[in-house]
């Protein structure tokens, strides 16, 4: 790993965070080689700001373009994790874009041995518990989801904040039938059905465990991980109200 590249965007997110003010990415573009080094930034990151403290995160984001792409993920800082309705109005933020997500929750404690033998069923049978969720999108870099790739990665992904609706039982759907609906403020709704990227939410999973478990251990039972958008992730305004709807699932609402 290039530990200057690390260095040098470590610092620049955490100047970001303390200061309100978005950095520069155009000097970071070519810092960092590989998804490991923006890894290691998102690591560094909440080590310094004492997230997780010796324990395993407990909230997660992961997510991919489609099953023939590679997965991503980040850890949520808990102060940032909220139960609908959720109050983003106070939430340090440049810009609100928003996605209409499905978050699942671990029924078991998952290590290594277990993660690395996954399969989509297997992976599938771990869950207890699945909840309508409104993921806030933004960025610490001045160029926001514009900036370089791995630069967004080291970022969190470019998370804000997560919303979480009722908890409900997981069960098995088809979810390629699947509608949601997104109302923005006074925005047209925004109507969905059977388009998250990977068609299955779950599809992350396996993926998502055998991340998280080699880098932090055993993840417990309860740890939630929220799963790619269905709708984009199209932009709030401060005071709107956001009202996110899956059919027979639930919802989640928040407001700027």
């Amino acid at each position: 790993m290039s530990r200057a590249g690390i260095d040098a965007v470590t610092e620049a997110l955490l100047r970001a965070r303390a200061s309100g003010v978005p950095a520069d990415a155009a000097p970071l573009a070519e810092a960092l080689d590989g998804a490991e080094e923006a890894y290691a930034v998102q690591q560094r990151v909440a080590e310094a700001l004492r997230w997780f403290g010796d324990g395993a995160p407990r909230h997660w984001k992961s997510g991919g373009p489609g099953r023939d792409q590679p997965l991503t993920h980040a850890p949520l800082p808990p102060a940032g994790v909220w139960a609908s309705p959720g109050d983003a109005s106070r939430w340090p933020m440049h810009s609100r874009l928003v996605e209409s997500e499905i978050a699942l929750r671990l029924g078991r404690d998952v290590d290594v041995p277990l993660a690395a033998s996954l399969d989509l069923k297997a992976a599938r049978g771990l869950v207890d518990a699945m909840a309508v969720s409104i993921e806030i999108v933004d960025s610490r870099w001045l160029q926001g989801l514009a900036a370089p790739a791995l630069l967004r990665l080291a970022d969190l992904a470019s998370h804000a904040a997560l919303v979480l609706g009722p908890w409900r039982p997981f069960e098995p759907r088809d979810w390629s039938v699947q509608a949601c609906r997104l109302v923005i403020g006074s925005q047209p709704p925004i109507e969905r059905r059977g388009t998250h990227s990977c068609v299955d939410p779950a599809w992350v999973l396996a993926d998502w465990l055998r991340h998280a478990t080699a880098r932090h251990g055993t993840l417990p039972a309860g740890t939630v991980v929220t799963t790619g958008t269905w709708a984009g992730a199209p932009a709030a305004a401060a005071g709107d109200r956001v009202l996110l709807t899956f059919d027979d699932l639930g919802t989640a609402e928040t407001h700027f």
